[in-house]
């Protein structure tokens, strides 16, 4: 059986779960969260759970090779529990992995039909570990499939080879998937991209509205 201790990382998802649903961003049972530990297996909340009701029995633990080590209550882990074993895979310094749905991140998406979102070149970009000056900064972005396995699948084919200027990506019409070391760098990770989200939706409006009273 697994102790809780007062360093368990489901207790830091517990709280962002929280605080990511109560901006209306994990609402339902919307979106996954999940933190490795240091045999590199990792917890990831279960399936059908609500995000800004979780308790530590809502989670289910992942062996690295994809084994379920530990579940409460038969619980199913993630549909998307593939997508956070790829992301560990490309990127092993990752400590933490969110995934969330936001009205923003799906608006974005189908602002370009390629397979990459460019980003406004904002101050907010240094938050996701861009420093040059007036950056050409892109967001890789994936089709949805019914299959996760799919989405995981191009994920790991496209990632492996061409790396992404910034921890994150984007699911076309579901949402946005953020790493990093550290559960609160993926917190900040999550923010900033919704912050840029609603500046570039804003920005496409006002375009909008420029042309129409020309």
């Amino acid at each position: 059986m697994t102790s809780i201790t007062i360093a368990d990382p489901r207790l830091q998802l517990i709280a962002n779960a929280r605080y990511f649903y109560q901006q209306g961003w994990m609402l339902g049972t919307a979106g996954n969260l999940s933190a490795c530990l240091p045999d590199r297996s990792f917890w990831i909340t279960a399936s059908g759970k609500s995000k800004g009701e979780l308790l530590l029995s809502d989670f289910v633990r992942i062996a690295a090779d994809g084994r379920v080590e530990a579940s409460a209550s038969n619980s199913q882990p993630s549909a998307e529990t593939s997508i956070h074993q790829v992301i560990y895979r490309i990127f092993p310094e990752s400590q933490a992995c969110y995934h969330i749905h936001s009205i923003e991140g799906n608006l974005v998406s189908r602002l370009v039909t390629g397979d990459s979102l460019p980003l406004p070149p904002l101050e907010m970009l240094k938050g996701l570990g861009v420093w040059q000056e007036n950056p050409r900064c892109v967001m890789p972005i994936f089709r949805n499939h019914l299959a996760v396995s799919q989405i995981a699948a191009d994920i790991e084919q496209r990632l492996t080879v061409q790396p992404p200027q910034i921890p994150a990506l984007l699911i076309r019409d579901h949402g946005i998937t953020v790493w990093g070391a550290s559960a609160e760098a993926c917190r900040n990770y999550i923010e900033l991209l919704e912050y840029i989200f609603r500046y570039i939706v804003a920005a496409s409006k006002l375009d909008i509205n420029t042309h129409s009273e020309q």
